[in-house]
């Protein structure tokens, strides 16, 4: 099973792009396609769930200097991980520092998605299958990424829970897990510059 992970901000691009490669059938073997919208979660997906292939597009990130550390530190995570870079025409370079990351491919949104199929055949025709899963599960849940999301943002546990619809004492809870799951040390770990 071939493992495809979408790094888009847009909600409504990484769930369209997600059915299209679920449903498709243009691909060759089963493919598991989990979508963020966060570069530290990203990362740790990287690192942690391994993907086959990576699709991202970044220019939705390049905005803030949180994201843009957190974007290095994603690149790095990724370098041994096909990457496709999905860009705009109005930004041709998402960023100065993408010159130095090794790209498999570099495509613009507006590609036709029989080009974007055909990239990721070749990525996965050159990839080995990965050991059959069972059961996939993603690393954090819906709500914890939610929570993720609103934390990094610098929202309050009361502001999160009001947000959420949750107890304040639910959003403590939640902020633990994500911290035992994702092996900070603390709980600024989210806000520290990574490696």
């Amino acid at each position: 099973m071939f493992k495809i992970l979408l790094i888009d901000r847009c909600h409504y691009t990484r769930m369209g792009l997600e059915m299209w490669i679920n449903h498709s059938g243009l691909f060759p073997s089963p493919v598991l396609v989990t979508g963020l919208n966060n570069l530290f979660l990203a990362r740790e997906h990287i690192l942690q769930w391994k993907p086959t292939l990576v699709i991202a597009d970044l220019q939705g990130f390049t905005s803030d200097i949180q994201h843009i550390q957190q974007l290095s530190s994603l690149m790095s995570a990724s370098e041994t991980v096909p990457f496709v870079l999905l860009q705009s025409d109005e930004q041709p370079e998402t960023s100065a520092f993408m010159n130095t990351f090794p790209l498999w491919a570099s495509l613009a949104k507006k590609t036709s998605l029989e080009v974007l199929a055909q990239t990721i055949n070749e990525v996965l025709a050159s990839q080995e299958i990965s050991e059959p899963a069972v059961v996939a599960t993603p690393l954090l849940t819906r709500q914890e990424e939610k929570v993720l999301t609103l934390w990094m943002d610098g929202a309050s546990n009361q502001k999160i829970a009001s947000k959420l619809s949750i107890h304040g004492k639910t959003v403590y809870t939640y902020k633990r897990n994500i911290r035992m799951k994702l092996h900070m040390d603390t709980r600024y770990s989210p806000f520290l510059s990574l490696p």
